[in-house]
């Protein structure tokens, strides 16, 4: 029954193109329409894919560890060297910046890219400084990509035009837009193709393994292989270690024709925080990313063990063009299906279908792991990374955060802040300055606490204001293993 019901809402949806087509002639209406189609084309097949599918899409016992060969430690590559010539090397690469999110979970409006995260510098700023500076350094010309979405496109090209001087190439692509689907019923919620009024919430960017098809989709990816581009560098913005690694790139490109590697996964050590991170396991001979959404309920204490799943995709994918439009135009990527359930405003309970691009990596041949430092992960999702990444623990150099060397850890404190930082005005109202944490191990902070300039921050340091009390941290003020609670207010006069 869902099947037929479907098939109808997709012949209304297309009739519904068809005459806005009809109504509104000219070739931006037919790119308009070409777009929508192209569009429903994915959404059908996912859909279709999730109707068939049952159960877990993993049989446990079948998993393995992935032979050593199969993911190779940093150190073993860098210890290769760079090539003679690395311009050369520069020119057959684009970089890919998955650029789809709102910055909602920071209390911001718009694009992610666009929030201040060092020096007033915002996420997208710092990824065109670093490539402006492998251009300039190595005379090279490297392009940045940004996949963008549907809420994110607009706002993120007007910014493009302070980029125009900059040396660095930039082109944008937008992922797909596909209905939400009533959880109840299987059938999508969009009422017409409108974004607005009862249809703002009935569309969503359907997660970044769409990445394969709208990519292809735009035409981007054959314009970038006729201009000799041989691999993309894919990551996710908010990753701010995630920069152009040439020694992992001086390995793709250093690997015989017969066995050239089409994908790389970087991943890193998993520490107790990422115990929710995909995995690289071995699967019926192929090396395969697993997500935690697909591991059967029994067995997710197993999969969040640190000791039988000691890595976890950092999301940073080295990924062959010309790979990926055969495997595109053979229609050979199964990426499997995560479904997202999420309740809209008014209380419905809906089911997104997503995929992840990391996904893709079975379908490629002679696929790699690599190990990597955990300095090339660094994400900032929530304003405890924002305070990490704002701090002394980093320096700032041509786009790119490095770890201060007077630091004698090379981890990074856990910084856990409560829900009165969580919004970005109010986090940054509660600082005069960013506290001096060279030394620290450990912050937590609750209630409503705010912090003078020149604070230092060493050990272990707890502050806890109960409900109703305030504590403000003095100026010039030094704690290490402190725990501060109570009441303290600091008064001007």
């Amino acid at each position: 029954i869902s099947k037929y019901l479907f098939s109808i809402f997709i012949a209304v949806v297309w009739c519904e193109c068809l005459v806005f087509l009809t109504l509104n002639k000219g070739d931006i209406w037919f790119v308009l329409f070409q777009i929508s189609r192209k569009d429903f084309d994915g959404f059908k097949k996912i859909f279709h894919r999730f109707l068939q599918v049952k159960g877990p899409s993993v049989d446990w016992p079948k998993i393995n560890r992935p032979p050593e060969e199969s993911i190779q430690p940093y150190e073993k590559i860098r210890a290769k060297g760079l090539p003679d010539n690395i311009t050369a090397c520069l020119n057959k690469l684009a970089v890919v910046k998955l650029n789809g999110g709102l910055g909602t979970s920071m209390g911001c409006k718009g694009p992610k890219s666009l929030i201040s995260v060092r020096n007033e510098n915002t996420f997208l700023d710092l990824t065109v400084q670093q490539i402006e500076h492998l251009n300039k350094t190595f005379s090279a010309d490297v392009p940045l990509v940004l996949m963008n979405s549907f809420n994110t496109d607009e706002e993120t090209k007007k910014i493009l035009q302070k980029y125009k001087h900059h040396r660095v190439n930039i082109h944008t692509f937008n992922q797909s837009r596909y209905p939400r689907i009533n959880k109840e019923s299987l059938l999508p919620i969009a009422s017409n193709m409108g974004m607005s009024g009862e249809n703002a919430e009935a569309w969503y960017p359907p997660g970044h393994g769409d990445i394969y098809a709208s990519f292809y989709n735009s035409g981007l990816l054959d314009k970038l292989i006729a201009e000799g581009k041989e691999y993309i560098f894919v990551s996710n913005i908010d990753n701010l270690g995630a920069t152009v690694d040439l020694f992992i790139l001086q390995h793709l490109m250093s690997q015989p024709a017969d066995r050239r590697c089409e994908f790389i996964m970087e991943v890193t050590d998993k520490t107790r925080a990422d115990v929710k991170g995909g995995t690289l396991i071995q699967y019926e001979d192929h090396l395969r990313l697993l997500e935690i959404a697909q591991v059967p309920k029994a067995h997710v204490d197993e999969f969040k063990s640190v000791t039988k799943f000691k890595i976890f995709n950092t999301n940073n994918l080295w990924i062959s063009l010309p790979a990926i439009k055969r495997l595109h135009e053979k229609n050979a990527m199964d990426l499997e299906i995560i479904v997202n359930p999420k309740t809209l405003d008014g209380g419905l309970n809906v089911i997104q279908l997503e995929t992840a691009v990391g996904a893709a990596i079975k379908s490629f041949d002679n696929a790699l792991g690599v190990n990597v430092p955990r300095s090339r992960f660094l994400p900032v999702k929530t304003s405890s990374d924002l305070l990490l990444v704002m701090s002394n623990l980093y320096s700032l150099d041509a786009g790119s955060l490095t770890m201060s060397k007077k630091r004698e850890f090379p981890t990074t404190p856990h910084v856990k802040l409560g829900s009165s930082f969580t919004k970005v005005q109010e986090f940054l109202a509660r600082f005069e300055n960013i506290p001096d944490m060279l030394e620290l191990d450990h912050l937590t902070v609750s209630g409503d606490v705010t912090f003078g300039k020149n604070v230092s921050l060493k050990g272990t340091v707890i502050i806890i204001a109960n409900h109703g009390d305030r504590i403000d941290i003095p100026a010039g003020a030094m704690l290490e293993n402190k725990i501060v609670s109570g009441n303290l207010r600091i008064l001007d006069h």
